[in-house]
C-alpha cells in the first residue's frame, strides 16, 4: 500500500502559505519489532505547531520539523498492524504523529488511548474531548476559576479552544465576552455559543470599546493570542484578576521577536496572576475533564463547533485557513473512513 503524506517543503516566512507544503505518495514504512502501524482517521490542525516549522524552532517540547519530511501534528487513528504487545491491532489512539494517512511509531511520543465507548463521535477526541477541550477545561478550572457574576474575556473566541472556554465560563455563571477577527464571528459567538457580547479586535478604538462592554473590569482573561492584545486587556483587569495563558497566536507568524506588553506592572497593581500551562502534562486528569465535558455535551449545555476538511491532501490549505481566520471552531481533516460511521 502507498501512503499519502503532506511534507514541509519550505520554512514559512510569516503566515504559512499553501506552497510551504507538498503532497506525495510513498510506500508505507516496514513495521519493525516494537513498532506498530497506525491508520490516521483524523488530523488536528493547531496553530501552535507553526512554532516548530522554523529552522531554529526546536525546544524541550518538540524538535524543529525537518524539511521534506511529513509535518508533525496531533492525529486520531487506529492500530492496523502491530509488533508491539502494548498496542494491539484495533486500538484507537490520539497521538502526536504526522500529516499522513499511515504512521509507523514505537509509541514513545505523546500518545493517549481512546475509549471507543464514549457516546460521541470519535473526532471529538481531537477537539472538545481532546487537547482542545482539555486546554479550555484546565485553563479555566485550575487558573481562571470564574465565579458567578464575574466578567470573563476570551481571545480567539471563535477558535478551537476559545469556543469551548467561553461556554465553560458561561456554565460557571460568568458574564462572557469574546474577542474575534470578524463581525460575522462576533454574531456567531452570541447566537450559537451564548456569549453575552463579542468584539472584533481589528476594529478601531478597541480599548474604549472594551471598557464599554466590561464596565466593571475583567476578572478572568483566557488568553490565546498574547502580543499587543494582551497589553490592551491589562488596562481593564480588576483586583485579583486571573489570566490563563494558553497560546500566543500573535507571535507564531511574526518575522521578528515581538515586544512584550509595556504595562506588565498592571499585574502588580492589581495583584493579578498570569500563568501559562501545557495540557499534555495533565494526561492523568484527562478522564476527569472528559467526564465533565461529555456530561455537558449530553445535557446540551455545550456545543462542539468544527471546521472539517476531507482528504489528507487538504491539510496544508486548511492549516493556512487558521491564520487567515476562515475557521470557526475546531479545524479537523478527515483522512479515512471513521469506524463508528
Amino acid at each position: 500500500m502507498n501512503n499519502t503524506q503532506v511534507l514541509l517543503t519550505k520554512r514559512p516566512q510569516g503566515l504559512p502559505q499553501s506552497d510551504d507544503f507538498s503532497v506525495v505518495e510513498s510506500p508505507i514504512a516496514k513495521v519493525r519489532d516494537g513498532e506498530f502501524l497506525v491508520e490516521n482517521l483524523y488530523l488536528s490542525l493547531d496553530a501552535g505547531f507553526l512554532n516548530w516549522m522554523g529552522e531554529d524552532s526546536g525546544d524541550e517540547v518538540l524538535p524543529a520539523m525537518r524539511l521534506d519530511a511529513p509535518v508533525m501534528g496531533l492525529t486520531l487513528g487506529r492500530v492496523v498492524q502491530s509488533r508491539n504487545p502494548e498496542h494491539p491491532e484495533g486500538e484507537l489512539i490520539m497521538a502526536r504523529l504526522a500529516w499522513e494517512h499511515y504512521s509507523v511509531t514505537d509509541g514513545s511520543d505523546f500518545m493517549v488511548r481512546v475509549d471507543p465507548q464514549w457516546p460521541h463521535p470519535l473526532r471529538y477526541h481531537l477537539g472538545i474531548l481532546g487537547d482542545t477541550g482539555m486546554s479550555a477545561y484546565f485553563g479555566l478550572t485550575d487558573i481562571g476559576r470564574p465565579s458567578p457574576g464575574e466578567t470573563v474575556l476570551i481571545s480567539a473566541a471563535g477558535g478551537a479552544v476559545g469556543s469551548v472556554a467561553g461556554q465553560i465560563a458561561r456554565l460557571r455563571g460568568a458574564r462572557v465576552i469574546g474577542l474575534t477577527s470578524s463581525d460575522e464571528k462576533c454574531a456567531r459567538l452570541k447566537e450559537e455559543l451564548g456569549y453575552d457580547a463579542a468584539l472584533n479586535h481589528k476594529a478601531p478604538e478597541l480599548s474604549r470599546r472594551l471598557g464599554e462592554v466590561c464596565p466593571e473590569g475583567i476578572s478572568v482573561y483566557f488568553d490565546n493570542v498574547g502580543g499587543p492584545l494582551l497589553e490592551v486587556v491589562l488596562e481593564h483587569i480588576v483586583e485579583g484578576a486571573r489570566i490563563p495563558f494558553c497560546g500566543a497566536v500573535a507571535s507564531y507568524a511574526a518575522s521578528s521577536p515581538m515586544p512584550g506588553p509595556s504595562n506588565l506592572f498592571q499585574l502588580v497593581v492589581h495583584s493579578a496572576r498570569l500563568q501559562g500551562f501545557m495540557t499534555h502534562l495533565q494526561v492523568d486528569r484527562y478522564d476527569e475533564a472528559r467526564q465533565a465535558l461529555s456530561g455537558w455535551l449530553k445535557a446540551g449545555d455545550v456545543r462542539s463547533v468544527e471546521y472539517v476538511h476531507n482528504g489528507v491532501e487538504q491539510a496544508g490549505r486548511a492549516f493556512c485557513d487558521l491564520f487567515a481566520g476562515r475557521n470557526f471552531g475546531k479545524s479537523i481533516v478527515q483522512v479515512a473512513e471513521d469506524p463508528d460511521g
